[in-house]
């Protein structure tokens, strides 16, 4: 009696609802779905693809409207102020006759760049063409800079500044345009080193050389290899 009476103690502990309470049945729970993103118009992606394939075209092309005819152009201004300004009166008369030369040039050069990019499609106001015209402006601002201060005082060093200057715009812009215009650049540098190491004598020559000589060889090449 006293083993049935044990064992019958021992079984109401060993019941599931006192021993195991945790196996009881939970409640059915449903997930909870997150509310569907509205759809985006196809013609939106197609249009924001089509815009990154342009910028990145134009990102990593060359700018080729630098206008061989109009470099040429340029040249042959030079050369005819290098005839005119040594027959001007004093040490510093044949300034004024670059001076005007210069503002020739610009503009001629000007022009012919403009005109060829608006026939090959480009622009100097986005892309590339931006880089390249914005490359140019700094070393250009020194350029007047410098010869506004060294005029009277040293007129001498005026021909290495133009065209070591210049050779700096020129290379600094060549990065973003074909082969042959940050040779002309370096070309220029080059020149204008040793402008800024010879007598003031040499200043007429040597910008007959720089603005006048490399100005039509390397404006010939463009024009034979990338047009006008």
């Amino acid at each position: 009696m006293l083993a049935l009476r044990n064992l019958l103690d021992n079984a109401k502990y060993l019941t599931i609802g006192t021993y195991f309470p945790i196996l009881r049945p939970m409640s059915r729970t449903e997930p909870i779905e997150a509310e569907p993103a509205p759809p985006v118009a196809m013609h939106s992606h197609a249009m924001s693809n089509l815009r990154f394939i342009r910028e990145t075209m134009e990102s990593s092309r060359s700018f080729t409207s630098v206008p061989g005819r109009g470099v040429m152009a340029m040249g042959a201004v030079a050369l005819a102020a290098a005839l005119l300004a040594p027959r001007q009166p004093g040490d510093g008369g044949w300034l004024p006759v670059w001076f005007a030369a210069a503002t020739v040039a610009v503009a001629l050069g000007g022009v012919a760049m403009v005109s060829k990019a608006r026939g090959r499609g480009e622009t100097l106001l986005r892309g590339v063409g931006r880089r390249f015209l914005f490359s140019l402006i700094p070393p250009a601002l020194a350029a007047v800079a410098l010869t506004a201060k060294l005029t009277p005082s040293s007129p001498g060093s005026i021909a290495g500044i133009w065209l070591l200057l210049y050779g700096v715009a020129v290379l600094a812009g060549g990065t973003f345009s074909v082969p042959p215009v940050p040779v002309m650049g370096t070309s220029f540098v080059l020149l204008g080193l040793v402008a800024l190491a010879s007598p003031p004598d040499w200043s007429n020559p040597l910008l007959a050389i720089g603005f006048g000589g490399l100005h039509l060889v390397f404006g010939a090449i463009i024009a034979r290899k990338y047009g006008g």
